[in-house]
């Protein structure tokens, strides 16, 4: 065994879907013993040859290490799988998309069980995982002490951040960041459908999307002073009344095109509410406000 080996910390993985295949990959090829648990055994045969350690049962596999990662389906598959095993004194972290109540949730009978718990948000699509340079990343929040012991190992697969003792702040930062991904793909659906009648080139129109998408991403930082400090009216460039009457333009062109205007017809709702609330020289950052209440 050579000081390298020595040096891997082990760890158990529950959950062989996509992501979990790829997380166990990238810790086996970092050399750190790994023991894994799937509910149909079929999918960890592979990864045995790769030289993981298959157990029979979660309980069996929990018991193998000290750190237990988990990557099932959804959150009533961990509820499942972690009924029975003996949690006291082990560091659960929880890496299955759910919401940031529920990790608080799990975070609680997690200690209740005499466990350390700590939530991940995967901003990452499998074959991200483990691959230098790819921008893969993950949120981790709960035990602050969990993290700091287990830093290097959870850093194997993908970057990390660690945003909070809150177990429910990884979710939240994950949910947050895919719902602007969201509206982004909104947008960009509704783009295309303009021109998608057109003797319009979408593979040349693209270039223009994505530079243009671009150069707008600077105004979060606009949006999250004025945020902070309470003025809206602060750096606006382009005011909230103007806006509003630049949208009649957006949707007479959508009717012109054929295109249903429903993906941005709530936004300019929220718009116009501030307008007729008299912020007329403000940013829409307003809106936020509008959401939040």
């Amino acid at each position: 065994m050579t000081d390298n080996t020595v040096e891997k910390q082990p760890l158990t993985l529950l959950g062989l879907g996509a992501m979990g295949t790829a997380l166990a990959r990238a810790w086996l090829a970092a050399g750190h013993p790994l023991t894994v648990w799937n509910r149909s055994p079929e999918r960890a045969r592979p990864l045995a040859a790769e030289g993981a350690s298959v157990a029979g049962t979660v309980a069996e596999a929990v018991a193998a290490s000290r750190l237990t990662v988990i990557c099932l389906l959804d959150d009533a598959s961990v509820d499942e799988a972690l009924t029975g095993a003996d949690l006291t004194g082990k560091d659960l972290v929880d890496l299955t998309t759910s919401t940031p109540d529920r990790a608080r949730a799990l975070a609680v009978r997690a200690d209740g069980r005499g466990a350390r718990f700590m939530d991940g948000g995967i901003m990452a699509v499998p074959p991200m995982i483990g691959a230098p340079g790819s921008g893969a990343h993950v949120f981790y929040s709960g035990s602050r002490a969990l993290f700091d012991t287990h830093r290097d190992t959870l850093a194997v697969p993908a970057a990390t951040s660690y945003v909070g003792e809150d177990a429910g702040f990884a979710a939240l930062h994950d949910v947050a960041l895919l719902s602007a991904m969201d509206g982004m793909f909104a947008g960009i659906s509704h783009a295309f459908a303009l021109i998608r009648k057109e003797d319009i080139d979408p593979v040349a129109f693209a270039p223009l999307l994505a530079d243009w998408l671009v150069a707008m991403t600077p105004s979060v930082h606009t949006v999250a002073a004025q945020l902070a400090d309470g003025d809206y009216t602060r750096e606006v460039v382009s005011s909230l009344a103007m806006q509003v009457a630049g949208n009649a333009t957006l949707l007479r062109t959508a009717e012109e095109q054929g295109v249903s205007a429903e993906l941005l017809t709530p936004y300019m709702a929220l718009m116009e509410r501030l307008l007729a609330d008299g912020r007329g020289d403000e940013s829409t950052t307003g809106v936020v406000d509008l959401l939040a209440r």
